[in-house]
């Protein structure tokens, strides 16, 4: 199991958001997290890439990739991190370097030494996604659709076994929205599990997966239930 949360409490510093979370991920598996603004998806996620800790001792277990979430240190995150691909809504890239510096200053953060191999994975995720044109492209000079391509792509780099992505198609008009699920849905099919908070109700027919959602301070998993828009206003 990649990630194993049972009865973990998910605070905003002192305040509850999630009580008792139960929660699995595991290979290949397609996860969305739904639910209204505030109800504590993007916090959830926080979690599992220790962007929020879990202060909770009385937690049954609440292991990311291996590693007990409760006692894990500082020092232990950017390992952690490493074996993840992170996606966010506003995609964070650098604006004044290229697409290929971007990945470039991700791959040498992570302790990749030899520019071969550098250029050589550089041109597979950036092949997988669609945007090996774009290489020497400035992020501005994108739309929308083709920089949260690159952000997928960053995520890609070191062949993560989870990627998280908080509301990746937020910013995105409904066809290049629906590109990105696509997607994500096959690196999916290629054994990396994937777990996307989201506000689009439509995706859960287009793209089925296991369906979590965020209500009253409760995860609740609603696979198998009829979800309506107005879970996600």
């Amino acid at each position: 199991m990649l990630i194993d949360y049972q009865n973990v409490n998910v605070y905003q510093g002192e305040k509850l958001i999630l009580d008792k979370v139960n929660f699995k991920a595991d290979e290949g598996e397609f996860i969305y997290i739904i639910g209204k603004v505030g109800s504590g998806k993007s916090s959830l996620l926080k979690t599992m890439y220790a962007e929020l800790d879990i202060y909770d001792d009385e937690a049954d277990k609440a292991e990311v990739m291996g590693r007990d979430m409760v006692k894990l240190k500082r020092k232990e995150i950017p390992a952690l991190r490493r074996e993840m691909g992170i996606i966010f809504q506003d995609f964070q890239l650098l604006h004044r370097r290229t697409v290929k510096k971007n990945l470039e200053f991700v791959l040498k953060a992570t302790q990749w030494k030899y520019k071969d191999r550098i250029e050589e994975r550089i041109d597979k995720v950036l092949e997988a996604v669609g945007m090996l044109d774009k290489k020497n492209v400035r992020p501005h000079e994108l739309s929308g659709g083709e920089q949260q391509r690159v952000a997928i792509a960053r995520a890609l780099l070191n062949g993560p076994k989870v990627i998280i992505a908080d509301e990746p198609t937020g910013n995105l008009d409904p066809e290049t929205a629906t590109q990105i699920v696509s997607l994500l849905k096959e690196i999916s099919k290629q054994g990396t599990a994937v777990i996307m908070s989201t506000h689009n109700w439509g995706m859960l027919e287009q793209f089925p997966g296991i369906v979590y959602k965020c209500k009253d301070g409760q995860l609740l998993e609603v696979t198998n239930q009829q979800v309506d828009e107005e879970d996600f206003e």
